[in-house]
């Protein structure tokens, strides 16, 4: 490994900070400052659409906008070399990647589940505790598709914004929510476990593609960037998201689409994966499961686009064509 400084980037939140700065330590842990021929590491804090953006919807995003919408603001500054290092939200990432970058690896994930954060102070705990037309905060149409099945008596409402912005939502004197789902993951690394009320695993919420992941992309062609991601990456994790990165591939979906995953790996390399997908009312549901030994990142995404396939079959294209006509009718609207 040469001496070169690497510059890690990401988006300038709160959660994307500290997921950069947990990639750093992994890095300089591996690469102490000890001698001059030792590689270097900088970070930089670059915007991307999502930020500068705070009010539109995520579900009104045609598919283009989607998949780039965390992103491509950072690959442009990849690709141009001002950055050699991307580390994301791995769930943010779209299955398709511009020319000349690739995803490079992933640290050990963080447990993917969503989570339930009631108002401080109230009695509730369980989304079972939440009075009928009680409002839910979210801006997953994964979320509120997959909720609506089973709790009809709630309603859904749109909370986009950093998790401090939300919480803050949540806690304002006026707020209209008794409570918000988020991503149990980002709450912990940000030191904020304690605010969560209840957890919500499957079958209750399966959770996004890659939920609860920190991926890295890099230039194709830099293949110092990439052995390094390679040194610090979980493979299991790895194994799992590319898995589910290419269940979600097949289906095209991207950001605001309802569609959920969960995925474990056991130490012989048995893999298990249920995939679903919800119709916008909760009124459909197609869920299957696929297990099978697995060793190497395309096996992973046979399987994965396998299941995804087996879904197509059982009619998830419906479903996929009403949630493009809706989001299509929304937008015409607005």
């Amino acid at each position: 490994m040469s001496s070169r400084t690497f510059t890690l980037a990401s988006r300038a939140s709160q959660l994307a900070q500290a997921q950069t700065n947990m990639t750093l330590a992994a890095l300089e842990a591996l690469h102490p400052h000890s001698s001059d021929a030792s590689p270097k590491f900088t970070k930089e804090w670059l915007s991307s659409a999502g930020d500068r953006d705070q009010t539109q919807a995520l579900y009104t995003l045609n598919s283009a906008e989607g998949k780039s919408f965390w992103t491509k603001d950072l690959e442009v500054a990849l690709l141009d070399k001002k950055v050699d290092i991307l580390v994301h939200a791995f769930k943010d990432v779209p299955t398709t990647l511009p020319d000349g970058c690739v995803i490079a690896g992933v640290l050990e994930r963080e447990d993917p589940v969503d989570s339930l954060i009631t108002r401080p102070g109230s009695e509730w705990k369980t989304l079972e505790d939440l009075p009928d037309g009680s409002v839910v905060g979210t801006s997953s149409v994964r979320r509120i598709a997959q909720l609506k099945r089973n709790y009809p008596n709630l309603q859904f409402k749109d909370c986009r914004g950093n998790i401090d912005t939300r919480l803050a939502k949540l806690d304002a004197p006026d707020s209209p929510y008794a409570a918000i789902i988020l991503a149990r993951a980002g709450v912990v690394r940000l030191g904020l476990g304690a605010r969560l009320t209840s957890d919500l695993p499957p079958p209750i919420l399966f959770h996004a593609v890659s939920q609860g992941a920190i991926g890295f992309e890099v230039r194709a062609d830099d293949t110092e960037a990439l052995a390094l991601c390679q040194q610090i990456t979980h493979r299991p994790t790895f194994l799992r998201c590319m898995a589910e990165r290419a269940f979600l591939h097949v289906l095209e979906g991207g950001c605001s689409v309802p569609v959920g995953v969960a995925t474990a790996l056991d130490e012989q390399d048995y893999f298990e994966m249920t995939g679903c997908i919800t119709a916008l009312d909760g009124s459909e549901h197609i869920q299957r499961t696929l297990k099978e030994k697995i060793g190497t990142r395309e096996d992973a995404e046979a399987i994965g686009a396998r299941l995804a396939r087996i879904l197509i079959e059982a009619g998830a294209e419906k479903i996929l064509q009403a949630v493009k006509d809706d989001r299509e009718e929304r937008n015409r609207l607005n």
